[in-house]
């Protein structure tokens, strides 16, 4: 098969000409390929040739222009060329061996028929010759062109010898899925749920960066049951793999949490693409566990599991090293806040009711608003619809609010000039203090937003405070 016809970046033709003037094979390979075949876009592309790596990228760069920079790696033999918001990387051909106690391969210089052989998945083990004369043919020993005819994910060795060696290759497998949804083959997924204990051995680190893959994929849920199914999120990820399962009492259950959550998740996602609301939507049942009880009268029930969750998050996030910053205080607040748009809703909708929840969720109520839509997982179509158009209310009734307030607070009947001249104050924090408490009052709707009710609410505040009124104002000032 040749593909030169879609190698139409002038890119790979000036990588070939370096590589004709070295006098050495050089080839597109991995990712790019398959992304090439697929007609998925891809940024980044690596090259692989028999011989330096470091050599051919400086004589791409020679052929790019003085501006070109190289980036030289010399520990693992490779070198990086930014072109634009495309990443060249230039490797020699290698062969790997493994230790038991190690992911990290001691590499040595190989073939072309090397290097590919020692490759993840078929789909990623196929190369596209760059040089002149055989531009754009298209390697393909184990089959990669027809697995991505049959979205099929397999390993082009023996699988248990492929996920021992590198455990990794095992999440990457399942996230390759989540991310292309495609298959694993029955004979490669055996082997990950046969080696899943050797994940042991991968630091957490990486494994972050392959559940945060699956979390950006079209369709998270994918990748996380195929997580539970191969034994591998028990061990990464005990918490969520605590949701698993139907509990049964005098024939009483309760739903699956753990598939409810997926489905809540894949709602989510099929909305946004904001990575921590994805990860709000992961988290929001994950209390349940800790709080699940069986009453006689009343069934099941999972009580304050929104705070019981929302605890949890810091010490999730901690441990997958997903950061303590911003992103961790904004999923928390969506767990803990998750169930109070459904009370809204169940109840009669007032403004003072929407109004806290709009102070309680401040900027992220949108976002809170999607995850409590996605929430709605009941099989019983007229409940889930009446919820859903009693959401729609709940949204008119906020956004109703959001204009009157932001009216409200162009109007304030009281400036800040105004209360330094009444309280005889220089410019100051008291002065900020009453203004903001004043502007707060009038937006909750605790006094009217009125001249003469703005003034007698200054003047109360600032006796409690001790400051007393030095220039009376007149009500109709």
């Amino acid at each position: 098969m040749n593909l030169a016809d879609r190698l139409s970046d002038p890119i790979f033709a000036k990588v070939g000409a370096a590589a004709d003037e070295l006098g050495r094979p050089a080839y597109a390979v991995g990712g790019y390929v398959r992304d090439l075949i697929i007609g998925r876009h891809s940024k980044d592309i690596d090259f692989v040739t028999v011989g330096s790596g470091i050599d051919l990228a400086h004589a791409v760069a020679a052929r790019l222009g003085r501006r070109c920079r190289v980036n030289v790696f010399r520990t693992y033999g490779t070198a990086q060329i930014k072109r634009g918001d495309m990443e060249l990387e230039f490797v020699g051909a290698r062969r790997e061996s493994y230790r038991s106690d190690s992911r990290n391969p001691i590499v040595e210089s190989g073939t072309l028929e090397e290097d590919i052989a020692r490759r993840d998945f078929t789909i990623n083990a196929m190369a596209l010759s760059v040089n002149r004369d055989s531009f754009g043919e298209l390697v393909d020993m184990y089959g990669g062109v027809e697995d991505i005819r049959t979205r099929t994910i397999r390993t082009p060795l023996d699988p248990d010898i492929t996920f021992s060696d590198d455990p990794l290759r095992m999440m990457r497998a399942v996230r390759f899925a989540s991310q292309l949804q495609f298959d694993i083959a029955p004979a490669t997924f055996e082997a990950i749920c046969r080696n899943a204990s050797r994940i042991e051995i991968i630091t957490v680190e990486r494994i972050k960066d392959e559940l945060c893959k699956i979390m950006r994929s079209p369709k998270p849920s994918i990748g996380l049951d195929l997580l539970h199914r191969s034994g591998l999120l028990a061990l990464i990820f005990p918490e969520l793999e605590a949701l698993c399962g139907v509990d049964v009492v005098h024939g009483r259950g309760h739903k699956d949490n753990f598939y409810h959550t997926l489905q809540v998740l894949d709602g989510v996602a099929a909305v946004s693409d904001n990575e921590w609301l994805r990860w709000g939507a992961l988290l929001h049942d994950i209390g349940k566990p800790a709080t699940k009880r069986f009453d006689e009268r009343n069934g099941w029930s999972f009580h304050n599991h929104n705070f019981i969750g929302a605890k949890m998050v810091p010490r999730i996030f901690g441990r997958l090293r997903l950061g303590m910053g911003e992103q961790m205080r904004y999923v928390q607040k969506l767990v803990e806040l998750h169930m109070r748009p459904i009370a809204l809703v169940e109840d009669e909708v007032t403004d003072s009711a929407v109004r806290r929840l709009i102070n309680y969720a401040e900027d992220d109520l949108d976002d809170l608003m999607i995850l409590a839509r996605a929430d709605i997982t009941s099989k019983n179509e007229e409940k889930k619809q009446r919820f859903l158009e009693n959401f729609d209310i709940v949204e008119r009734k906020y956004e109703y609010i959001r204009t009157l307030d932001a009216e409200r607070a162009r109007r304030n009947p009281v400036d800040g000039n105004e209360i330094m001249h009444i309280f005889g104050l220089a410019p100051s924090p008291a002065v900020g203090m009453l203004a903001g408490l004043l502007k707060q009052a009038i937006k909750d709707c605790e006094i009217e937003d009125t001249r003469e009710a703005a003034l007698s609410y200054l003047i109360d505040l600032a006796a409690a405070r001790g400051i007393p009124v030095v220039n009376p104002p007149a009500a109709d000032e």
